[in-house]
This record gives C-alpha cells, structure tokens and sequence, in this order.
C-alpha cells in the first residue's frame, strides 16, 4: 500500500519536522518562484519539482491536514513500502532490512483497533485525489487572429499561395514573458498561491472555480511591472506568413488555418488563423458552385440552321461546341471538366449560355432576303396564344 506517508515533506520543502508556519511557507515560495514552469518553459526537471513543493506545501500548510501526516508517519514508522520508501519516522516500527521481521499491512490494520480506517488515511487520500488544487499556472490558449486576402478569379478556381502579413501576441521581449521588471522576478501570487484560480461558492451551494482577480489566471503577482508590456508579459509581435489558398475558394469565404494564430502561455496550444477571402470577378467568366459560366453570342443563321462554334475557358484554350438546327436564345450547353477544381481532384463544367444576336442594320439584299424567309414559313403570330390565356 503506498500512502502521501512515505513522501517526506519536510525534506522537500528543505525544512526541519518542527518548523513554524512562516518557516514553511517562506520556503516553499522561494522553491515555487525559482520552478515555476512560467520560468523554466519546457523543463521538465524544474515543473517536476515545482509538482513536488506544491503538493508539499498543500499538506503542511494546513494545521490539520500536517496533524495526519505526521500521525500516519508516525505510526509507520519504518515499514518500509513496496516501493522502497520508508515512513522514516523516529521511533516506531524497525525496517525490514535490520534482521528483526517488521510488521505487516495486517498489523498495522489490526493495532489500529475500532479506528476507522477511512478516518485514518481520509485527509491524505482526499488531499491526492482530484479535489487537490493545482499550483500550475494554467495552461491558456493563444488568440486568434484576423486577416484579409484579395485574389484574382482564376486563382480562387485553380489554388494559389499568397504572403500574408499577421500582427499576434508573444511573449514580451523585455521580460521574457513574466511581465517583472528587469532585474526582479515575479511572486507567487498570494492569493491564489499559484494557483491562478479561486474556489467561491454560488448562491445555490455549489463551488466553482473561477480565475483568480489578483493574478487574472497566470499564478504570478508582478510587484514590480515591466515598463514595455506593464506586467501582462504580452508583446505585439508582426511576421509575414505563407497561406496556401485551396482551390475553389469563394468569394467572402472565411478560411481556418489552425495553430498558425497567437502563441499560447504556459503551454498552451496557438491560437488559430482565420482568412477571409475576397475574390475579383472576371470579366469573362462567372460562377455557380464548381461550375464555371458564359455568355456566347451567335448569329441568327447560326442559332436556326445549326452550327460548330469554338468557346473560350478560363485556362485560354479553346473548345469546340456544336449548335443544333433551332436553338432558341437563351439555351445553356454544358462543356464537361473545365471548371473549378474540386476537392477530390476531378473538376466541375463549363455552363456556355447562348445569345442570339440581332442584326442592328441590314443592307437592301439581307432585308430582301428575310422577308422572303418570312414568307416562305408563312403567317404566324408568336404572341398569339397570350391572348387566348
């Protein structure tokens, strides 16, 4: 069975069993000031010892809670645990490694009588369990950042990469990020001792936890703030960036880069980035989903008798498109794979929309003619059946 009993406190903390009150928590801050992961980013020898003197101090820096460790350290004596620790209290049981048989996990239940085992290891089992607070500094999330592109439209259809300047928080250059002053060091804040969150009961009964006020979150009270970021350990910082533009990206579509937004602190992950997209229209092309759209013109002759015209795309080739005999004005013709880029790599159509062109002039043979060709198709009226609804 392995208990808080076998960790000695006491030697953690660099403090004799009979220590003050103040003793213990002079040394503790000074340990948590020289470990604090906000000090040490990335090392995890100093957060492993900062954990250590945290955990220490919880337990000897309530009355109560030292009264039952050093009671079960008492009591153990020198058992020594599974683990190779010992109580390594004075007096009490002998080790296992002096000859003599030390006593088992059953005799020490049984030498305990009526007393309520739970009662026992209660405070010390319920101080390493989840209701424990944490000394950490909490992790925070860096911001997210806004920025703007402008792109022409064949670059939306087809992908493209583009330099991006983003303005972010960092950790501030003068400071390194603790916010002190040159030459000073934050403090531990006192009144959430590093925690950097506060337990307040609601109305209803319940306790939550909630930022601390006097260090908003970080742990660290700056006596002394730097005079460049005034204790927030926040920087501006300006860099230019490469974002690659996935084809078919639409006009006014927003874009999430993630990780590539504002640093986090003590850990924390980045922020993102988010892109919003403005796309130029094209004066040739439109554009409906991941089809591309355009207008034709053709001729009269052409849109009764039938014929093969050549249509423009948007990589400037030229395709070929047949026009049946009769084609009304207005009728669309689908053109397959020379759209936009879709995301499983296939492409989507061209939309060519046909446009009958009237003749805003005509010489005495072209009139002759078409009144003839009128004639031969005989009297219609095309409004006709307007009147008859």
């Amino acid at each position: 069975m392995s208990t808080n009993a076998e960790k000695d406190y006491y030697k953690a903390l660099g403090v004799s069993k009979d220590a003050k009150a103040d003793e213990i928590k002079k040394a503790f801050r000074k340990l948590a000031r020289d470990n604090h992961p906000d000090q040490h980013p990335g090392d995890a020898a100093a957060e492993k010892r900062f954990k250590e003197v945290s955990e220490a101090y919880s337990i000897l820096s309530d009355p109560k809670k030292r009264k039952e460790y050093d009671d079960q350290r008492s009591m153990l004596g020198g058992f020594r645990f599974p683990g190779g620790g010992s109580g390594g209290a004075p007096g009490g049981f002998s080790g296992f490694g002096s000859g003599a048989a030390g006593p088992s996990v059953e005799d020490l239940f049984r030498n305990a009588g009526d007393q309520n085992i739970s009662d026992l290891f209660g405070g010390l089992f319920r101080n390493s369990g989840g209701s424990r607070r944490t000394t950490r500094s909490t992790a925070r999330r860096g911001s997210d950042i806004e920025g703007e592109v402008t792109i022409d439209f064949d670059q939306a259809v087809n992908g493209t990469t583009v330099s991006m300047q983003t303005i972010s928080d960092t950790p501030c250059t003068a400071c390194r990020g603790t916010g002190a002053a040159p030459g000073t060091s934050p403090e531990i804040c006192p009144t959430c001792e590093g925690s950097g969150s506060v337990m307040t009961q609601t109305s209803g009964g319940f306790t939550v936890s909630e930022p601390c006020p006097t260090c908003h979150g970080r742990g660290l009270y700056v006596e002394d703030p730097c005079p460049v970021c005034h204790g927030s350990g926040r920087g501006r910082s300006t860099k230019t960036m490469q974002v690659r533009i996935p084809a078919g990206v639409e006009d006014g579509q927003r874009l999430r880069l993630k990780g590539k937004g504002g640093a986090g602190e003590n850990g924390g992950a980045a922020g993102d980035l988010f892109v919003l997209v403005n796309v130029t229209p094209h004066p040739l092309f439109g554009r409906k989903g991941d089809n591309l759209t355009v207008t034709v013109p053709v001729t009269y002759a052409e849109a009764a008798l039938g014929a093969d015209i050549e249509v423009p795309t948007l990589g400037g080739q030229r395709v070929k498109l047949r026009i049946p005999a009769g084609t009304p004005n207005g009728r669309t013709f689908r053109v397959r794979g020379r759209g936009v880029s879709r995301k499983n790599g296939e492409k989507g159509d061209l939309l060519v929309t046909v446009e009958v062109q009237v003749p805003a002039s005509m010489n005495q043979a072209a009139s002759d003619a078409l009144k003839a060709h009128a004639e031969a198709l005989g009297a219609t009226d095309p409004r006709a059946g307007l009147f008859t609804k």
